[in-house]
């Protein structure tokens, strides 16, 4: 199939009148759609449960976005069972009508992107701007399978030999398991589950419950562009009661996850078990999060950086993996960086609204993670100082303050843990040398960013900042597919990176194959 070369989905811009009309458009036609019951979906049909989870607007939690599915342990094996018959069909489709399937579904999400970005704000709470970032990416990831799946099922070249046909190809493994958090919840559940299916696997999907409405309208995508029945199977419910036959059954072959550290290990333990009826071993992705640092020296465009170390600390209230949850800063210029960051917390502070209005700050997700934000932020103020922030804001819905300590302990939780809200922890260092020391000073290591004008300074952050992304005068947020293929070490996850040319091989094994010639 010739395809022109990727290239990555534009944003909107949504300053421009016409567009801000268009998205109230798409606002008012998904608000007419709340509420609704989303039931489980197995070997294609709509599936009811016996009971039943509310998913809230976390902007206004007494509107409920919709009613959802929750499905019990025997829907997971019938949902494997349902995978496990799709594969034997679905394996053998031709790799160009896999890949077309992938651009139709890519070509109706792009046509439906302001839905999906209203659903994306009234579900997860996220901003018009915010959000199209990662609509992008999901427009991307369909694009981007397409390509290389193609370039992986062509097999590679391989040492010829004059009395034999040899070949180097790639196989689907059978079916796999998707599980997705609720904070990227197009984006990182699509790059998982296409490609899954580009290679030529089924999938049984478990969303985020606080995201499984959107996992519904993703899902109701593929089906309109003809992905065939029990090839993508959901499965929405509690993750504690599903997710351990969910990754030990003996038909899965493998487990993508992408959440929290503490379900990530679990999942790889149990993954890696031997159950009666099990063929091999299962291949197990986890991406887990960060603790992620941006170093500022003292010779940097201290209002670049403080810019963007509040765009990365405080975007999405800080609820990405990627996010700037540490500022280490150069003692020469630390007091002037506190006062500035302060300065733009408080305008974050002062922007907080309705994702729906696209407002700048917006809530976190559920009252549980208001709660646990809360804790964290008085425990770290017993340790430093609070320049801005640390309470709940006054106002309806589960927001919280953008908020900035200082003088943090480096071997203190704040320095260490992973928050997951609008919360920035600062500490000083004394020399170049020590803010990287500081930076690496976490079991965490996923995104990392450095601001100086020193080419020396930034060439020294290359080789010792140990990061699976290293962002050199700029925000450690905002990932783009084929560009910035994301991924880290240590346990903010076991890799591969996604949106990489790397990123299929997980999905698929290698095998030889011989014919000896006789003459």
């Amino acid at each position: 199939m010739g395809l022109f070369a990727f290239e990555n989905e534009p944003f909107l811009n949504f300053s421009d009148v016409a567009e801000k009309e268009r998205m109230g458009q798409a606002v008012a036609a998904v608000e007419g759609r709340l509420g609704r019951r989303h039931p489980l979906i197995i070997g294609g049909e709509r599936v009811e449960t016996e009971r039943w989870l509310l998913s809230r607007n976390p902007a206004n939690p007494d509107e409920v976005v919709g009613e959802i599915a929750a499905a019990a342990v025997g829907d997971v094996d019938r949902a494997v069972e349902a995978a496990e018959r799709a594969f034997l069909a679905w394996s053998r489709v031709p790799v160009w009508d896999r890949a077309a399937l992938l651009l139709r579904a890519g070509s109706l999400l792009r046509q439906r992107r302001r839905e999906m970005l209203a659903w994306v704000a009234l579900e997860v709470g996220k901003s018009f701007s915010q959000g199209d970032g990662e609509v992008a990416e999901a427009i991307d990831h369909f694009e981007w399978n397409a390509r290389q799946v193609q370039e992986w099922m062509e097999g590679k070249s391989i040492q010829p030999l004059a009395s034999e046909f040899n070949q180097y190809r790639y196989r689907p493994l059978g079916v796999g398991v998707v599980i997705s958090p609720w904070n990227f919840p197009t984006t990182l559940p699509l790059g998982m589950i296409l490609a899954a299916v580009a290679a030529g696997n089924t999938v049984v999907f478990k969303p985020a419950e606080d995201a499984s409405v959107l996992a519904y309208q993703l899902i109701s995508i593929l089906e309109e562009a003809g992905l065939p029945p029990g090839v993508v199977n959901v499965v929405s419910g509690s993750g504690a009661e599903l997710g351990p036959r969910l990754v030990t059954h003996p038909a899965v072959r493998f487990v993508a996850f992408v959440g929290s550290r503490a379900v990530g290990t679990r999942i790889y333990q149990q993954a890696s078990g031997v159950v009666p009826g099990q063929l091999g071993l299962r291949r197990v992705m986890t991406e887990m999060g960060g603790k992620n640092a941006a170093i500022v020296a003292d010779d940097a465009d201290l209002d670049w950086a403080m810019d963007e170390v509040a765009m990365g600390a405080f975007g999405y209230q800080g609820q990405k993996c990627s996010a700037t949850s540490r500022a280490i800063v150069m003692r020469g210029v630390y007091e002037t960086f506190l006062e500035g960051l302060a300065a733009r917390a408080g305008q974050w502070a002062g922007q907080a609204g309705l994702p729906k209005d696209n407002a700048l700050f917006g809530p976190v997700i559920t009252e549980a993670a208001l709660g646990r934000i809360g804790q964290a932020v008085d425990a770290g103020v017993r340790e430093g100082r609070l320049l801005i922030g640390g309470r709940r804001m006054e106002r309806k819905g589960w927001y919280y303050e953008p908020s900035v300590i200082a003088d943090v302990d480096p071997n203190s939780p704040l320095f260490q843990d992973e928050i997951f809200g609008p919360v920035l922890a600062v500490s000083p260092a004394e020399s170049y040398d020590e803010a990287i020391r500081l930076a690496n000073h976490s079991e965490y290591a996923l995104t990392g960013a450095v601001f100086s004008r020193s080419p020396e300074r930034l060439a020294q952050a290359r080789d010792e900042f140990y990061v699976g992304n290293l962002y050199l005068n700029r925000s450690t947020t905002g990932a783009m597919a084929g560009v910035h293929p994301f991924g880290g070490y240590r346990f903010s996850g076991t890799g591969p990176k996604v949106g990489s040319p790397d990123y299929l091989g997980f999905f698929l094994e290698a095998q030889a194959i011989t014919e000896k010639v006789r003459y």
